[in-house]
């Protein structure tokens, strides 16, 4: 196993070692993850190896070590209950958990979405694409909640991956956000790409593609500025709900990435998730739509949150 070397320059000051590594490479690796390759030593900060809630001033130049297989290996099937909501010949529809990554990747490569539909459906490793895409034709963040669909062979997978392509599949995600956006409803237009200063991070960006989102606030009756929105995907960028909530002053509650540095709330995800979904039936046409309740713990800080 080879390693990747990332180097990058501290920007925050008074801020953990592990969370600055966090805000730096997204999503790539879990914070228990960060805190391992800290305390053996694969990250330098200085040239130094530090704790892992070690304050920083800011300007120190870090140096993170990330285990590489050298080539890729079989992703191997693994026999994890899934909550599946629909199924028939050609598709099923699960609801994910937070915290289920759904492609393998580094340090990732077991107890994923795909290792699970391998081994509920084996037929879908026979399909003519990457195993680690297997039957995947949208996904969701690890900490992320909510419907997702799963084609069983390639002809499906091929039918919805054109659906999603031209805009005809309505996704619908319910989100708290950390504070009432100025306006009821709203439509954000804002190009989403590439944060040019830190990696895995998605940012609006003048030069890049366009994303749009439409919200509704469904609930404001909080004991503080909090509010309940429904948002509507209208493209699929990657993080797209979590950079425009950001990106207009409201961002998620528990997103650790784009949200508030000091969290209001002990909430140990981000409160998004993917509450509906319609599409049309690759093989008979028919519109489908499926609908996913909020996970408890979810509906449970929104009742300790609500207004007496």
């Amino acid at each position: 196993m080879s390693t990747e070397l990332i180097e990058f320059t501290a920007e925050q000051s008074g801020e953990r070692l592990d969370k600055i590594i966090m805000a730096h490479i997204g999503e790539r690796l879990s914070r228990a993850q960060v805190q391992t390759l800290i305390e053996e030593g694969m990250v330098l900060v200085d040239g130094r190896t530090v704790k892992p809630g070690a304050k920083l001033k800011g300007g120190e130049r870090i140096q993170l070590s990330i285990p590489v297989r050298d080539e890729p290996e079989k992703v191997q099937p693994e026999n994890i209950t899934l909550n599946v909501i629909y199924e028939d010949d050609d598709l099923a529809v699960i609801d994910k958990p937070a915290g289920m990554v759904v492609h393998p990747g580094e340090l990732n490569e077991s107890g994923t979405l795909v290792s699970a539909a391998l081994h509920r459906w084996p037929q879908i490793a026979a399909m003519n694409i990457e195993e680690k895409r297997a039957g995947i034709v949208h996904r969701l963040d690890k900490d992320t909640s909510g419907l997702i669909i799963i084609a069983k062979h390639d002809r499906a997978r091929r039918n919805l991956m054109a659906q999603f392509q031209d805009r005809s599949v309505e996704k619908i995600y319910t989100a708290l956000l950390e504070k009432r956006p100025q306006t009821l409803t709203g439509r954000i237009e804002a190009p989403i790409g590439r944060d040019p200063k830190q990696r895995k991070r998605m940012a609006v960006l003048r030069e890049g593609k366009p994303a749009i989102s439409e919200y509704t606030v469904i609930d404001d009756q909080f004991i503080e500025d909090y509010a309940l929105v429904k948002v509507r995907l209208l493209t699929g960028r990657t993080h797209q709900i979590r950079v425009h909530m950001a990106f207009i002053g409201c961002p998620i509650v528990g997103d650790q990435v784009y949200g508030f540095r000091k969290q209001r709330v002990g909430l140990k995800r981000q409160f998004l998730h993917a509450s509906e979904v319609s599409f049309d039936h690759p093989a008979t046409g028919e519109r489908m739509h499926f609908e996913s309740p909020l996970p408890p713990g979810l509906q449970n800080l929104l009742d300790k949150l609500k207004q007496r």
